[in-house]
């Protein structure tokens, strides 16, 4: 229902799962787990499933069904686009959860802070967050799944390379509190415009409480007062080692062990 697939049950004795499967190198409870046949332009997941069965996986989603499949004793979900798929049904586990989630994106730095926020959180409280570096079309709804009802936080990042991949993440991680790193070069060349590219991102924030952001970064900070004066208002609170913000950074000294901030 979720995906607006069709469904041909061969093994219906499996009845549900835990684990989504992108990768078949990745599968470690084959019993519990839900592949999907993803295509990309060197890579076609359908090419797995044979094999994926014979090592115990029975639930599959793809968007091509071969007829040499219906001896398998296999589940299937037929749909137009697997990732697509992936991402509605991580969007429809996501809209369980009241919980705060923090969403990060930005050019550079956006693991990092996700770390150092873990790393300062945890011992108050437990905590979700993106493993790695996923933060793409496919790590992203991987990353939303891993929510549970014992968390009291999450922390997703999102990072994009094209124009209109934010639409499917900020559906996915749906943000209360945004916090964007800052703004580079990294795939000026896939958007018109610096300018374009800082609004996709932007779109991630969306509908949260408060965005966090630096004010050294002038063409980020004149987006940010574009969509306030179009009606997209939202409390922010920004830093800067330049000009007036919330968090002045004064002088930075820096050791071989630590870095002392002067705010």
């Amino acid at each position: 229902d979720v995906t607006s697939g069709e469904a041909i049950i061969q093994f219906p004795h499996q009845t549900g799962f835990e684990e989504l499967l992108t990768d078949s190198r990745k599968l470690i409870h084959p019993e519990v787990s839900l592949f999907f046949a993803l295509k990309g332009e060197r890579h076609d997941g359908h090419r797995f499933i044979p094999d994926l069965v014979a090592q115990g996986v029975r639930s599959f989603v793809v968007s091509d069904f071969s007829e040499t499949w219906r001896s398998l004793d296999a589940n299937f979900i037929v749909v137009k686009d697997t990732l697509i798929a992936l991402q509605q049904l991580a969007s429809f586990h996501r809209s369980h959860f009241q919980i705060p989630v923090i969403g990060i994106t930005g050019s550079n730095g956006k693991t990092i802070v996700k770390e150092w926020l873990f790393q300062l959180l945890r011992p108050d409280m437990n905590i979700v967050r993106s493993p790695k570096s996923y933060n793409s079309q496919v790590g992203v709804p991987l990353s939303v799944w891993q929510m549970h009802d014992d968390h009291l936080l999450a922390i997703f990042e999102a990072g994009i390379s094209r124009p209109g991949e934010m639409e499917h993440l900020s559906g996915i991680i749906r943000p209360t509190l945004g916090i964007f790193t800052n703004i580079g070069a990294a795939h000026d060349e896939s958007f018109q415009s610096r300018e374009q590219k800082i609004d996709e991102k932007l779109s991630l924030f969306a509908h949260v409480n408060r965005l966090i952001y630096c004010k050294d970064y002038s063409a980020l900070h004149e987006a940010v007062q574009r969509r306030s004066s179009s009606g997209n208002e939202q409390e922010c609170f920004t830093w800067s080692r330049r000009t007036r913000a919330d968090l002045q950074v004064g002088r930075v000294t820096k050791s071989s062990d630590e870095t002392e901030i002067q705010g």
